[in-house]
This record gives structure tokens, C-alpha cells and sequence, in this order.
């Protein structure tokens, strides 16, 4: 029987890995749904209904269809909070202070180091398996700006274990996939392991049987439930 819930994309994209890794956090069993970028099945009329703006993910389950990453993350740990981690958009008992203490870095990670961060991955890791040539000089530029982030995530994360606390919580997850990107697959892992505080972060949240799971379906060439 399939999974209720349904993700649409491949797991090396970095937004599909984002949902993937709360969905796993949370114990919602899901399937992976292949949409077929090089054949444009991502501008296709059906996919359009699900993504207007024709990206992966999308998300459908038993009552709506959500799209946008990060908007998918924070509708699972609403829907589905009594699942899994309970605790990815803070706890009860902290009401609004401690969930805009975690909203204000999910917007970090979108507004600052998404941008300059899946740069670098695009040129570095996904131009070559498109036949594109590197852009060296996107990859300076954005490294630049990267570079400015993550000086201000060290100094953040010198101060608590994660970046809202010493809980892990959304604010980590959402960073995951860019980070896993630079670390191992851009040669750039530098930009974090040379960061004292963000190397122990990395080192400890990429070591969640969630993430690794994350991993694996990465490698799995089809697709794949979970």
C-alpha cells in the first residue's frame, strides 16, 4: 500500500532532501515521487497544478498539497506533531518566544545562506553532471558571500549547541542539505571543517540516523519509499 504521503523530486536536490530529512525526523512514512527534470516534467501541466512556479519538491498528502520547502517543513511539524520529533519548531511550554527564537534562523538559512551556498553546489557539483561548464568566477563571488554567513553562524553556534538552542530543531534541519553539499561534494569543505563551532555542529547533526538515511536515498538511483 503506498505511503499516504507523497514527495515529488529527486533526493539530490537540495529542497527534496530538506522535506525528506523532517519527514524522517518526524516518523511519517512517505514515498518519493520521480519527476523527470531533463525531460521538463517539472513544467509539465500536471506538475504545475501541484508547483505553479515548476520546482521541486512538492508535497501532497490526505489533505492539501503544500510547495515550497521550507513551507512543506513547517506544515509537517504542525500536521503530523505528534509524531517523531516533537519538539522541531520548539516546545509547548516556550510558546511564540521560543519558535521565532527557530523561525529567525530558518529565514537566516533561506535569506543569507541558501543563496550564496547552493551557488557554489550549482557550479561546482550539478553544472558538470549537466554538461555545463564551472563559472569560477560565481563560485569567488559567492564564496565571498558565504563566508560572511558562516562567520556569523560561528559565532552563534560558540554560544549553543544548535542555532536556536541546545535543542536540535528546524533551524539546523533546514540547513542540512547545503551544508552536506559543501562539505562533500563541491571540494569547499574547507568553509565549514575550518570553522571550529561549525565543524562540531556538522559533525553531530550529520550524524542523525535521519540524515543518514537521507543519504541513502540519495544513492538509490530510482525511487524509493521510506
Amino acid at each position: 500500500m503506498a505511503a499516504p504521503v507523497t514527495v515529488y523530486g529527486p533526493a539530490i536536490s537540495p529542497a527534496v532532501a530538506r522535506v525528506a530529512a523532517c519527514l524522517l525526523e518526524k516518523d511519517v512514512a512517505f514515498q518519493l515521487e520521480a519527476v523527470d527534470m531533463s525531460k521538463g516534467e517539472h513544467k509539465s501541466p500536471s506538475f504545475l497544478k501541484l508547483q505553479p512556479f515548476g520546482q521541486v519538491p512538492a508535497f501532497k498528502d490526505h489533505l492539501t498539497t503544500v510547495f515550497e520547502s521550507r513551507a512543506i517543513c513547517r506544515y509537517i511539524c504542525d500536521q503530523y506533531s505528534d509524531r517523531g520529533n516533537q519538539t522541531l519548531l520548539g516546545r509547548k511550554e516556550d510558546g511564540a518566544v521560543g519558535r521565532a527564537a527557530i523561525e529567525q534562523w530558518v529565514e537566516s538559512e533561506g535569506q543569507a545562506f541558501n543563496p550564496p551556498s547552493l551557488a557554489i553546489a550549482f557550479q561546482l557539483t550539478f553544472a558538470p553532471l549537466m554538461g555545463m561548464a564551472t563559472d569560477m568566477a560565481v563560485v569567488e563571488q559567492n564564496e565571498a558571500k558565504l563566508a560572511k554567513v558562516l562567520d556569523v553562524y560561528e559565532r552563534r553556534l560558540a554560544e549553543s549547541q544548535y542555532f536556536a538552542g541546545d535543542e536540535f530543531t528546524l533551524a539546523d534541519l533546514v540547513h542540512m542539505p547545503n551544508t552536506d553539499l559543501l562539505v562533500s561534494k563541491t571540494g569547499k569543505a574547507g568553509l565549514i571543517t575550518e570553522r571550529k563551532n561549525l565543524s562540531r555542529w556538522w559533525d553531530e547533526v550529520s550524524a542523525r540516523p535521519s540524515w543518514k538515511k537521507v543519504v541513502e536515498l540519495q544513492s538509490v538511483p530510482r525511487p524509493s519509499k521510506a
